[in-house]
């Protein structure tokens, strides 16, 4: 009798640590997450995206895309956008002695960076679908995408202190009329530069081809102050700048 007890309060004990495993929100098998732990599961995953320590994801977890969905739709995320254009606004007040020569410089991505195309990704998931190449150039291609306030405001002040804005983008040189009409529709005018990726550039990773065109700048002369882009891609490699400044986006990644 004493033998048969406490094989059962060991079989009930081994049962109760193979829940609480289970439970973990930080494994992918767990199936009994309650609302709770999968928010703070979520969360941990878009901050480990934005940390740059979750890298070459091709669609976000389904279990998360609400999650993401949710922020990049809130005032958290503008906030969040607001307060690290704050912070480019107090570097640039101290930091760039500019020479007025013509060649202080400062980089822009596009996409999430000036536009924003959580319009696309309200209709295709909010990165739990795999991207369609097609249908979003087909998107991009309507020159509708709205304008991120908080870095057009920073565009148009950073370039009236006399510094030359250059654009460098992923997107394709097919779409440089669209780009091109969008920006403008956005408020977007005045840049010294749009770099689009040629048919050369396919074969090269999103961060060497924009190494490549910050590197085609230096050899201008060209003194580049600050990089401001949404992706790592953007902002990583060498030739570098005075300092890079990342804006928050969990929806996709591009290396």
């Amino acid at each position: 009798m004493a033998r048969n007890l406490v094989f059962i309060l060991a079989l009930t004990s081994l049962c109760i640590g193979l829940a609480a495993a289970d439970w973990n929100i930080l494994s992918k098998k767990s199936k009994n997450r309650d609302a709770s732990s999968l928010k703070i599961y979520c969360e941990s995953w878009r901050i480990n995206v934005e940390l740059n320590n979750i890298k070459d994801f091709e669609v976000v977890p389904q279990e998360c895309v609400d999650h993401i969905k949710h922020y990049m739709t809130s005032a958290q995320y503008t906030a969040d956008s607001e307060r690290a254009m704050e912070e480019v606004r107090l570097h640039v007040s101290s930091c760039c002695a500019l020479q007025g020569d013509g060649k202080d410089a400062w980089i822009f991505d596009v996409d999430d960076t000036l536009l924003s195309t959580i319009p696309y990704y309200k209709k295709h998931g909010f990165g739990g679908e795999k991207l369609n190449a097609t249908s979003f150039e087909a998107w991009m291609k309507q020159s509708k995408a709205p304008a991120l306030d908080h870095a057009l405001k920073f565009f148009h002040e950073i370039k009236d202190k006399g510094v030359k804005i250059f654009l460098i983008s992923s997107r394709s040189e097919t779409l440089r009329s669209a780009t091109v009409e969008n920006l403008f529709n956005a408020g977007y005018h005045g840049w010294s530069g749009l770099t689009l990726r040629g048919l050369e550039d396919d074969f090269m990773k999103v961060q060497q081809y924009k190494s490549e065109a910050r590197r085609a700048l230096t050899k201008e002369g060209y003194r580049i102050w600050g990089i401001v882009g949404d992706q790592w891609s953007s902002v990583e490699g060498l030739p570098g700048a005075g300092r890079t400044f990342k804006l928050p986006n969990s929806m996709y990644y591009l290396s």
